[in-house]
């Protein structure tokens, strides 16, 4: 045989699955994929339905968005801590473990919710204003900017605490595999959100033209029903999903098991806290260079999510595949397991990233702007298109390594590099250069081709790939 066929067999052996992996792959993925799909899709109907009011709302919205996204984040943080031990007790069967972990995150997003609103109620102003309180902003109507972004707050805060729950409940689910009922029940609040959107923000068939306020509402509104469909389906199936049993007969939780979570969940959560902050301050950045530069820098964000779907699907499946291996103490499977995921990580997203550049002109066409914001926004999207298989491959590392309980190596690869690298980038280049903002945001993006080597680097030592949990049945 000679060395090139070694070589190749090698590297299908190595990185190649199996049919029976790429099955197991599909029948979890898919409806993850559709899911942010849809969810994505929305986003963008969304926003342009409020783009068509003029970039005024469109840029306050943004920033209202940009602040319930720290608290989103936080709740993702906090979730994926416990989902730790949650995905580890199932790949072990340990059904009271994971009915444990599922009621700290209960009492983990009702904390967090209280502590949210009286952050917004007192200080929500304030935050607002911050972010268009610059040289190129002084001609800006601030009453009106605030009125906006007011108006659409403080509907949408009625929201919070079911988004939270449904974190909880969507994410317990998936730990024991199931992840169609999590993407029934965002179709179901996505068509919900989108029709009453578009009755509510431009007054269709009869309903009141309520502009940002119906966008708030419908949003509000798709929540709930979301909630209540997992809620309903869930504790329906009590059998198929043993943690729910007894879930709420009290809230008692194992003080090891919360010390445990803690511990190991603790970084993670302060990690996606400060990570959202990272990313706020750099939004901050691009406001600086005036409304139509939020405006540029939001139309990215919402088609950049877009052409994300799979790469936040592929995320999560890392964590649930890999931590159930963990789980079940096979670790050289895990990181056979994970070898091959990255791979298909990476082959997707050379193509997305090719698809994202391709469509980068036409997708800006569709918003109701000034022209120069979507001549910015296409060359931003290029530019995100090129760093898509570098991004893809960075989220995949920091699911992988969160698997196995390394959250304080997390922190340091997400948070510490976003806080030590990425936001000091940004400000740099608005603070000392008249650098327009789509090269602030090239220059942002590429800066994580420098966490990639620092993720290989960690996968490679194979540190990472622990069993955490301590079984309780």
């Amino acid at each position: 045989m000679t060395k090139g066929k070694t070589d190749s067999m090698n590297f299908k052996k190595k990185y190649i699955g199996d049919r029976a992996f790429y099955k197991m792959l599909f029948a979890l993925v898919l409806p993850l994929i559709i899911q942010q799909g849809l969810t994505n899709f929305a986003s963008l109907a969304d926003n342009l339905m409020v783009g068509a009011l003029g970039t005024t709302p469109m840029s306050s919205v943004a920033i209202a968005n940009q602040l319930v996204f720290v608290f989103n984040m936080t709740i993702f943080g906090g979730i994926s801590g416990a989902s730790i031990f949650g995905a580890q007790f199932a790949g072990a069967s340990d059904w009271k473990g994971q009915r444990e972990v599922f009621r700290f995150k209960l009492l983990f997003c009702t904390a967090a919710t209280v502590i949210a609103l009286v952050v917004f109620y007192f200080f929500g102003d304030a935050l607002i204003l911050r972010f268009f309180d610059n040289e190129a902003n002084k001609g800006l109507d601030m009453a009106v900017v605030l009125r906006y972004a007011r108006d659409y707050l403080d509907i949408i805060l009625i929201g919070i605490f079911p988004f939270a729950l449904i974190q909880a409940y969507a994410g317990t689910l998936r730990e024991t595999g199931e992840t169609f009922v999590p993407m029934l029940a965002g179709a179901v609040a996505i068509a919900f959100n989108l029709t009453f959107n578009w009755l509510l923000i431009f007054g269709k068939c009869g309903f009141p033209t309520l502009g940002v306020r119906g966008a708030a509402i419908a949003t509000t509104l798709s929540r709930f029903i979301e909630l209540g469909v997992i809620i309903l389906y869930t504790h329906l199936n009590g059998k198929r999903f043993p943690f729910i049993r007894g879930a709420y007969r009290s809230m008692h939780i194992p003080a090891r098991l919360v010390r445990d979570i803690a511990v190991t969940g603790s970084p993670l959560m302060a990690n996606e806290v400060l990570w959202s902050l990272a990313m706020t301050f750099v939004t901050g950045c691009y406001a600086a260079r005036g409304m139509n530069a939020v405006a540029a820098a939001n139309i990215t964000a919402t088609v950049w999510n877009l052409f994300c779907i799979i790469m936040f699907a592929m995320g999560a499946a890392i964590s649930i595949i890999v931590g159930r291996e963990l789980g079940c103490g096979n670790r050289e499977g895990a990181m056979d397991m994970n070898r091959k995921l990255m791979f298909v990580t990476l082959a997707i997203h050379l193509v997305m990233g090719a698809l994202l550049i391709v469509f980068s002109g036409l997708i800006p066409e569709l918003y109701n702007t000034e022209p120069e914001v979507r001549t910015t926004a296409a060359r931003m999207l290029v530019f995100g298109g090129l760093a898509l298989p570098f991004e893809s491959l960075v989220h995949a590392s920091y699911f992988t390594i969160r698997s196995g309980g390394k959250t304080w190596t997390t922190f340091a690869f997400d948070c510490g590099f976003s806080w030590l690298v990425t936001a000091p980038i940004a400000w740099a280049l608005c603070t000392f250069t008249a650098v327009p903002v789509e090269y602030i945001y090239l220059a942002v993006r590429f800066a994580d081709v420098m966490k990639l080597g620092i993720g290989m680097y960690l996968l490679k030592k194979g540190s990472w790939a622990n069993t955490i949990i301590r079984t309780t049945e």
